[in-house]
């Protein structure tokens, strides 16, 4: 990608005041536009990332067996009156047609995809069944806030699975979680926190929700250092001393924020839409059913709040935008530097190339600083026939040949 060429305008003014690091961050860098509370536009660099972000997802969706599919946003009033979840609700963004009709925004996706389960399963050989998808939600909060951590509209992975009983729904939760935790771990998230919770108004048994400590975060978590207990701050009475679980003193309260959960629904959505299967018996029987969430532009937030440092973005390596910046510092000639370009595309590297003519060198330093890709190339009359090689957290600078620069992002991507 050039930039003289495409949308990618880092904002100087600090002046502005922003609720949160991501929302400042990746609002000077490009990668977002603020079109009112909990409303976001998702620039072209923000875009490479939530693709990213979203290819991670798949390959483990996909790994466990799960397919895709695309539902509407438009939901009609009949469909959540069924679940009784239509008054119930006080997130429901709700739209009148002029034709007299009445529908909600999606906020959650139970009420359609538990209608189509039911004209595909009929028996026990229908079983087990699961259905994700990756698009967008509403949902009417009353204080949308931390950027593009809690909006009003916003991406989302939802699945939902279909089981002939209890035992291999659960056998199904435990492979979702194990899969999220490949999700959060591959997108950079080394220290995940499991919480259980209630099912709220999705199920009256249990949930778990995921989280990642970080001080922009909406609750308060207490856990345990030396294992895996961790619990909402809520529900735990009193001042813990020492973990319920291993018996330890390193308790610690830190702020943190819900990057995915899951659910155990039960029977709560079969029932409401009659979804049963034939068993072998050939006695109809209810079906059991999960749903499992991660809020993907939320998760593009998080990483940058985990990930950022003296005021900057640093991408881990499997979400960067671009594989590389390269800069072109030659005043009179540009010809080189447009080749290293055009080899590192024929290579499959995702390359930024700020190519622009009228812009300081200060500037197209401050753009890559901004924007905070892994690697800095630089092409200028001092590097000659080289290219200037420098990693983002390292101030070490060392030239190389344009062969042993492919070799060293070769080498670098595949560690």
């Amino acid at each position: 990608m050039r930039i003289s060429q495409n949308y990618i305008k880092s904002i100087k003014d600090t002046a502005r005041e922003f609720e949160s690091v991501n929302h400042e961050l990746l609002t000077r860098a490009g990668f977002i536009d603020q079109v009112a509370s909990g409303i976001f536009t998702i620039l072209p660099a923000g875009d490479r990332v939530l693709k990213k972000i979203e290819a991670i997802i798949r390959n483990e969706m996909n790994e466990i067996g799960a397919l895709e599919i695309r539902m509407p946003s438009l939901h009609p009033k009949s469909l959540w009156e069924q679940t009784e979840r239509w008054n119930s609700v006080d997130i429901l963004f709700k739209v009148n047609s002029r034709h007299s009709y009445e529908y909600a925004l999606g906020a959650s996706h139970e009420e359609i995809v538990t209608p189509l389960a039911k004209k595909y399963i009929k028996s026990y050989r229908d079983l087990p069944l699961a259905l994700y998808q990756i698009g967008t939600k509403f949902r009417d909060e009353p204080r949308p806030k931390s950027g593009i951590l809690r909006g009003r509209e916003f991406g989302m992975k939802d699945l939902y699975s279909f089981h002939a009983h209890q035992q291999d729904l659960d056998a199904y939760y435990q492979k979702v979680s194990d899969a999220y935790i490949k999700i959060f771990q591959t997108c950079g998230f080394t220290d995940i926190k499991i919480t259980e919770a209630s099912g709220g108004d999705f199920s009256k048994k249990h949930s778990h929700e995921f989280n990642v400590l970080t001080p922009a975060g909406e609750v308060n978590l207490v856990y345990c250092g030396a294992c895996s207990f961790a619990q909402n701050e809520e529900v735990i009475q009193g001042n813990l001393k020492k973990c319920p679980l291993c018996g330890s003193s390193d308790v610690k309260t830190d702020k943190a924020v819900e990057i995915g959960n899951i659910f155990d629904l039960h029977t709560r959505f079969s029932n409401s839409f009659k979804l049963t299967y034939v068993d072998k018996n050939g006695e109809n029987r209810p079906i059991v059913m999960g749903c499992y969430g991660i809020g993907i532009t939320r998760l593009l937030g998080a990483i940058v709040e985990v990930h950022h440092k003296d005021d900057l973005i640093q991408w881990p390596l499997s979400v960067t935008p671009f594989h590389a910046q390269l800069i072109n510092l030659s005043k009179h000639d540009s010809s080189y530097a447009d080749l290293i370009y055009r080899t590192l595309k024929a290579e499959g590297f995702d390359i930024l190339y700020d190519d622009r003519e009228d812009v300081s060198a200060g500037e197209k330093f401050m753009t890559s600083e901004l924007i905070g890709s892994p690697v800095r190339l630089v092409v200028s009359e001092k590097t000659k026939k080289n290219v200037e090689w420098k990693l983002r957290d390292d101030d070490k600078i060392n030239l190389f040949s344009a062969t042993e620069i492919i070799k060293k992002l070769k080498d670098f991507y595949s560690a």
